[in-house]
């Protein structure tokens, strides 16, 4: 299934992509795609709906975060090691984590606002990983069955925030619109290897990202495995697991976003989202 979100922001209302390509209204089925519906007895629920009688929602209408009741916006750090090299930094020894303020977290399709001061707004497709069920201290191997299933994340990155002013990442990562989420969440099942799926990214029409998540360096099941052991993982956790090569902090020059740019990205089997580039008024 292809789970989403549409609606004004703040006022979004669940819904799902129809095996015939529209969008059907899932209020009155689920209160939304958070919580209890992310669990496999939730999403077997779903499954099981009359989705063809269920109201047709507008094609132009805004899509949303593709979860609600995010607590936890968790980002990989230097997951590939082609993107760590151009960063001139060594492949970690252990996953580097960092978060991402969930105040951050908006619609696939929402522009990407450049903020006040800024001068290295940078991009950065990512697999996101949405926690369905209570994972603490899960083993590698029973990793996935804590998942409730995939998207596609744009880890939007202020790097002078980021690694030249003082303390830790998260500043330069948590600015708002820096978290687009969707367009939809790609049930588990219908993903048969998540460390099998291209991905890309195009500012103005030039390719600039074209990875894949083979190259991780830590798979999606050791990284649910290693967070677990720090901390319970809760349904509506979203885990960004890293970005291949290609963002602007390692072109030569540098290259960084500006107002009016256009950047798109997808996933295979996951989707696309297309932004904007605005300033913040």
């Amino acid at each position: 299934m292809k789970l989403l979100r549409h609606g004004a922001a703040g006022a979004e209302r669940p819904g799902l992509l129809h095996t015939d390509g529209t969008i059907r209204d899932l209020t009155g089925i689920v209160p939304d795609i958070a919580g209890d519906v992310l669990s496999d007895a939730g999403l077997s629920a779903l499954r099981d709906a009359d989705v063809a009688s269920l109201p047709v929602v507008a094609a132009d209408t805004r899509l949303g975060p593709c979860v609600a009741g995010t607590g936890k916006f968790i980002c990989i750090g230097l997951n590939y090691a082609d993107h760590a090299a151009e960063s001139g930094l060594a492949v970690p020894p252990e996953p580097v984590i960092f978060m991402k303020a969930t105040s951050a977290i908006v619609g696939p399709n929402d522009p990407i606002i450049i903020p006040r001061t800024s001068e290295k707004t940078d991009w950065e497709v990512e697999l996101g990983v949405i926690i369905g069920t209570r994972a603490k201290y899960a083993s590698e191997a029973d990793a996935l069955k804590h998942v409730a299933g995939y998207a596609v994340t744009n880890d939007v990155s202020e790097r002078a925030f980021q690694t030249e002013r003082a303390g830790q990442w998260t500043k330069g990562k948590s600015c708002d619109n820096f978290g687009q989420l969707g367009p939809w969440l790609v049930t588990r099942d219908e993903v048969e290897d998540p460390q099998n799926l291209a991905m890309w990214l195009k500012v103005n029409g030039q390719t600039m990202q074209n990875g894949a998540t083979r190259t991780m360096v830590y798979g999606v099941a050791h990284v649910i495995s290693y967070l677990s052991q720090f901390m319970t993982l809760h349904p509506g956790d979203v885990i960004s697991t890293g970005t291949p090569p290609g963002v602007g902090m390692g072109m030569k020059p540098p290259r960084y976003l500006k107002p009016g740019d256009v950047v798109e990205l997808g996933i295979e089997g996951l989707g696309q989202q297309r932004q904007d580039v605005i300033a913040d008024a």
